[in-house]
């Protein structure tokens, strides 16, 4: 195994290699900055650590709180040795209960401790792990279990344990349930106890980077999930590049170790990768399953991380909960002005760096100071106080937010990538921004931009293919020397930084011919706070429209501020004031695109957009098909004369 990544300086950083055709740069490439693992697997990680240093902080675990202070958790650490030891013994009961090496472990939880130590036991024990979102279905829980042909399932709660129960008739493999609620980790422990350690030694020792780690299916807007197949070498290829990349993010820089709070699903690919990163690197690690405002901002100071992975509807909540704060307390304006300082003093620092620019004047400076206990302290604070890093993907977070955070101290380092790509396919590199992008290509990989205006994919931690049930083996997407086609939509920039500028089967072409790409247009309206979601609609239309969803933090404080707050959301709806601001988001957005793009007609739903609701993919992507098919009335009234 190679030796963890991050404890040593970080090696010196190579611009992308770009190729030029016709005057448009096509393709961009950056070299590794870690080697290629030839040896051993994830399931090494933990015992490699309690090896090198067994009494480091690995992970913290929530727990309840001791007699002086009841009812309040508190953040219990868990060194490399006793994570180790416990990933044994999970690992020797799931050996236990008679799984084989290659056979799948489901798991449907939410983000959580044991979902980790799942994980690292699973592999550890030679299994591949199946991941399930905690919203999932039925039919998606069927689907999944059948499809993989899992051997065994952990689910958390009872009513997951109803939906797999009522499955199993249908899934001759599935030999074994556990829940955790009810101590399946404790029965797992009292299981192996009897079998000798070198049974997991062996096991390990027999596994190799190309063995399957993980089957993750991918959360399907249209159609059945497919099940993306990613290796030992594909999570060490993506998350060994990722640490080298981020060493100011991964390493201790000051007197605080480097630690982050998780709290995105580990069903996805990209909490997997945080999760894994941080045990490679040795960086301490705490669950938390809340994404609601107040919970995650009480969980954020309990824990107090350094660095956060974030998709951007996090950080837009945390922006307008200061802005509503600081109009409650009649700031709005002080706010305003602290927020265009500190844009401005992003802009002219990531000037200074890429030598563009002077770099912040003396009265920037002086502003930026200025408002920094006003203002930018106090977002900081909501983050837990020690936040100087984030880590964002999922979707663009947009230049307005990116420069804002900069210029309050947070480091935005956004990212691009799929399941077929174990995650980043692309990173912002350290102190070489470029707001609006989504970076370099990770270290080791390629970005390459078809004809149509496809992005490609190339790297090591590009996915073996996707599940054959049959076969039970990865069918390649591409061959060896072969790019992956994304379906995404992209420009590379004279330096190799990558934009997203929609995705190929969901570009909008009107009945006038006009091609449409919705999402950077749905990502601009939805960053106002009165709204949640944007469905850009136009497709064989005459011109183009939009359905838009209130955000219920954002309204309950403009409907307060009004004295409207006992007006029930129906009504609101058709508020003209609330109207008039949601045109004035419409019309800044419209301000990028040209008359033909740009939405001339909205309708407000008084209605959430949710997983639960069937309009949300559990990774929060819009349904628009079943969107269409729900709100067709709607839609068609935007084009009545």
């Amino acid at each position: 195994m190679s030796a963890t990544p991050g404890a040593a300086a970080p090696p010196p950083l190579v611009p992308p290699r770009t190729t030029t055709v016709a005057g448009t740069v096509r393709e961009a490439a950056v070299p590794a900055l870690a080697p290629r693992v030839h040896h051993g697997t994830l399931g090494d990680l933990p015992f490699d650590n309690a090896a090198e240093d067994p009494q480091a902080v690995a992970l913290s675990r929530k727990e309840p709180g001791t007699a002086g202070r009841p009812g309040r958790p508190v953040w219990r650490d868990i060194t490399a040795a006793r994570f180790a030891a416990e990933v044994r013994g999970v690992a020797k009961g799931l050996v236990a209960h008679g799984l084989r090496p290659g056979d799948r472990l489901a798991i449907m939880a939410r983000t959580r401790y044991e979902w980790t130590l799942l994980d690292f036991a699973a592999w550890a024990a030679g299994l591949v792990t199946v991941p399930i979102y905690p919203t999932s279905s039925g039919h998606q829980v069927r689907w999944i279990l059948a499809d993989s042909g899992a051997a065994a399932c952990v689910v958390e709660t009872p009513e997951q344990l109803k939906l797999v129960a009522a499955a199993r008739p249908d899934l001759p493999a599935l030999a074994h349930v556990w829940q955790l609620d009810t101590g399946a980790v404790a029965r797992f422990v009292a299981a192996g106890r009897a079998l000798p350690d070198r049974v997991i030694t062996e096991r390990r020792a027999a596994r190799t980077p190309e063995d399957i780690a993980t089957l993750v299916y991918t959360s399907g807007t249209t159609g059945r999930p497919k099940g993306c197949v990613l290796t030992h070498a594909n999570f060490f290829a993506e998350v060994d590049n990722a640490i080298a990349l981020l060493h100011p993010v991964f390493t201790a820089v000051s007197k605080a170790p480097a630690s982050t709070l998780l709290f995105l699903p580990l069903a996805h690919v990209l909490g997997r990768m945080l999760a894994v990163g941080c045990v490679r690197a040795r960086v301490r690690l705490g669950h938390t399953d809340s994404l609601s405002g107040d919970e995650l901002r009480a969980e954020l100071a309990g824990f107090r991380p350094t660095f956060l992975l974030a998709i951007p509807y996090v950080l837009e909540k945390i922006y307008n909960t200061g802005r509503a704060t600081a109009e409650r307390l009649g700031r709005a304006e002080t706010f305003d002005r602290a927020a265009a300082v500190a844009r401005e003093h992003a802009e002219a620092t990531a000037a200074g760096l890429s030598r563009t620019g002077p770099g912040p004047t003396l009265r920037l400076r002086a502003a930026h100071a200025f408002y920094n206990p006003l203002v930018y302290r106090r977002i900081r604070a909501a983050l837990g106080g020690r936040v100087r890093h984030v880590i964002s993907g999922g979707s663009p977070l947009g230049t307005r937010l990116t420069a804002f955070y900069a210029g309050a101290g947070i480091g935005v380092f956004e990212g691009y990538g799929l399941t077929e790509t174990t995650a980043a396919a692309t990173l912002t590199p350290p102190l070489l921004p470029r707001p609006g992008t989504v970076g370099w290509p990770l270290p080791g990989g390629g970005v390459r931009i078809a004809a149509d205006g496809e992005i490609l994919l190339r790297g090591p931690h590009v996915f073996a293919g996707y599940w054959d049930a049959e076969k039970a083996e990865a069918v390649p997407a591409s061959g060896a020397d072969e790019w992956f086609a994304t379906g995404d939509l992209g420009a590379l920039d004279a330096e190799g930084y990558l934009t997203i500028t929609g995705r190929k089967k969901e570009i909008i072409v009107t009945s006038g011919g006009k091609n449409v790409a919705p999402a950077p247009m749905e990502d601009r309206v939805r960053a106002h706070p009165l709204v949640d979601q944007c469905v850009v609609i136009g497709d064989d239309r005459p011109y183009v429209t939009a359905l838009l969803t209130l955000d219920a933090d954002g309204l309950d404080h403009w409907a307060r501020m009004r004295g409207l707050d006992d007006v029930p959301v129906h009504e609101l709806v058709h508020d003209e004031a609330l109207r008039r601001e949601l045109g004035a988001a419409v019309e800044e957005a419209n301000g990028y695109v040209s008359r033909a793009e740009s939405i001339r007609r909205f309708a407000v739903l008084p209605v959430e957009f949710s997983v639960d609701s069937g309009h949300l993919t559990p990774s929060l992507k819009l349904k628009r098909e079943v969107i269409a098919r729900d709100f067709a009335a709607e839609i068609a009234g935007l084009y009545e004369q």
